[in-house]
């Protein structure tokens, strides 16, 4: 049976507050989390902005966040700090005038080093059931962990969260004091595929499923350009299992047709696993409500590399800004600019090349920058790039021009892999970038 808001309102035992009063308990010197992507609670987020003139020394902790804390009262009154930057923040971190923390470890039950200390959280959750108990709705993310660290809890709730399995509750008792969401849905922080783009992925994504992903293996998909398409791709495979860190859509689908069924799967057994769900459409948040099947769990468990390394039947599919022509990976910087974070990916690569020889790496070969097409598979990265996965764990390249297989290869063999599947305009470029910074004629 549906509650009322009249049954949940009465089990908040007078902790429901407006958001104003619910971070009044915020205090001078405290490092508070915001969250990030779908766990971030705009309303508690503005209502702390607002009170940023009458606190000192208070540092906001968030990822990937479609609040923009990027103007200059909150950055006159805060120091913020994000471990991913989002398009509401990227230009202020480049700029200083926000913190940036590289993340990539991660240890079920443990925040990663840099954002581990935190006072106070706000925490978007649905209303609590009959028992109390409040779901993190589609996003998880680092959940369960902030709540066991933080001293003080402050929650949003948002009537239209759905409940899973897994770790995805937490009883409304150890909330201090909660508000009611009553604002528009937030802006999500990644744009959507462009044309070009799209038509890439349709190819990329069917060589993926016909000649990578293979019947009984375990599959993480990584959320962005590309990757997040390969659902549609999947229809002939049998007996997959998903354990990923962001879920995309069409997952219902390939559940239902028998296609995703987890028997393989050495954690879970038998459950979709993921951290979050990424952008899908309702008609998929529907199907995932309240289904047995679907279980989310702190980003802590999902990217535990010690528990990745385990699955020995792993294919980890993850995007790229570009790769270098030895197969080294960058994510997350155009040059030296930081254009997002690294995320779980570094994790997946390591643990899906270890344990299974199934680190994928898929990218358009070229882009449209400023009206003039340029490469995306290059000679080498410019200075100040990061490279978010060492050539050592990148076992397959994709572009729409076909599959590098790197494993095993030597360097002269790997750059031949690259520029067979780069842009051909960009062929004879490559060739010359392989003389010049790798002594090696091709």
């Amino acid at each position: 049976m549906t509650q009322t808001a009249a049954d949940w309102r009465s089990r908040t035992a007078g902790k429901l507050v407006s958001p104003g009063e619910a971070v009044a308990t915020i205090r001078d010197g405290d490092t508070v989390w915001a969250g990030g992507w779908t766990s971030v609670p705009p309303q508690l987020c503005g209502a702390l902005a607002a009170r940023g003139p009458e606190l000192h020394d208070v540092t906001i902790v968030s990822f990937l966040t479609p609040y923009k804390w990027d103007t200059p009262e909150n950055l006159a009154n805060f120091t913020v700090v994000t471990a991913y930057a989002s398009p509401f923040d990227r230009a202020a971190v480049r700029e200083g005038r926000m913190e940036y923390v590289p993340v990539s470890q991660f240890r079920e039950g443990v925040m990663p080093p840099g954002i581990a200390r935190i006072d106070a959280a706000m925490i978007p959750i649905s209303p609590p059931d009959e028992d109390g108990w409040c779901s993190f709705g589609s996003g998880v993310f680092f959940g369960p962990t902030v709540a066991k660290l933080a001293s003080r809890l402050i929650g949003e709730i948002h009537e239209g969260f759905i409940r899973t399995g897994g770790d995805n509750r937490i009883h409304i008792s150890r909330f201090e004091r909660v508000c009611e969401y009553t604002l528009p849905p937030a802006v999500a922080p990644i744009p959507p595929r462009s044309e070009e783009t799209e038509v890439a992925a349709q190819v990329i994504c069917s060589l993926v499923a016909h000649e990578i992903v293979y019947d009984g293996c375990t599959l993480q998909f990584g959320i962005g350009d590309v990757s997040a398409a390969l659902p549609a791709f999947l229809e002939e495979r049998h007996e997959l299992g998903v354990h990923t860190e962001l879920l995309p859509g069409g997952i219902p689908d390939l559940v239902e047709k028998g296609v995703i069924t987890g028997r393989n799967k050495p954690h879970h057994a038998g459950k979709v696993v993921a951290s979050a769900v990424g952008q899908v459409p309702p008609e998929d948040l529907r199907r995932i409500d309240g289904n047995a099947v679907y279980e989310l769990y702190d980003f802590t468990h999902t990217d535990d590399l010690r528990l990745l390394l385990q699955i020995e039947n792993f294919v980890a599919v993850n995007n790229a800004m570009a790769v270098d022509l030895t197969g080294n990976v960058s994510s997350e910087t155009l040059g030296a600019a930081l254009f997002s974070g690294t995320g779980g990916q570094a994790a997946f690569a390591v643990g899906a090349s270890t344990a299974a020889g199934g680190s994928v790496i898929v990218l358009p070969s070229s882009s449209l920058v400023n009206g003039e097409r340029a490469t995306r598979i290059v000679g080498g990265h410019p200075p100040g790039t990061v490279q978010t996965v060492h050539r050592g764990f990148v076992d397959y390249v994709v572009t729409e021009q076909g599959i590098a297989r790197l494993r095993g290869k030597s360097v002269r063999e790997r750059i031949g892999e690259l520029i067979s599947v780069a842009h051909p305009d960009f062929h004879a470029e490559l060739k010359k970038d392989a003389l010049r910074l790798y002594g090696i004629a091709i």
